[in-house]
């Protein structure tokens, strides 16, 4: 049996919101899964994204392959980074240790981010 880890839609007409489950690759999208593993809603703002990191890395180390949008999730949260890391056999210290380096990374490109909006908003409003 082929498992994949993939998004399950629930919610209304367009007001979505998704399941990450572990699904039987040959059953229907909203069909029978095997466990629910985290939950994707993409109507807020910024996107709401809770997801078991053991139960993903538990299903990922069993052979579970994720579509593509759920692998760009897992990388949002650093598990595909966390996981890719168990694969090399790392201690879990060096783990860890680059987590929270990668997380130091992304929180400094998000400020610099927010850092370049403002001034370009700010040189916008100067010429008006």
């Amino acid at each position: 049996m082929a498992v994949k880890l993939r998004l399950r839609r629930m919610g209304k007409k367009r007001q979505p919101y998704y399941k990450l489950v572990a699904a039987d690759s040959r059953s229907p999208r909203d069909g029978k899964f095997l466990e629910a593993v985290g939950i994707y809603n993409p109507m807020t703002q910024p996107h709401q994204l809770e997801i078991s990191e053991d139960a993903a890395i538990k299903w990922l180390q069993n052979g579970a392959q994720p579509t593509d949008t759920v692998k760009s999730l897992l990388s949002q949260k650093g598990i595909m980074l966390k996981y890719d890391l168990l694969k090399r056999g790392l201690t879990p210290e060096a783990i860890e240790a680059e987590v929270a380096n990668w997380q130091r990374l992304k929180e400094a490109a998000a400020a610099n981010k927010t850092v370049k909006k403002a001034k370009k908003k700010s040189k916008g409003t100067e010429g008006a």
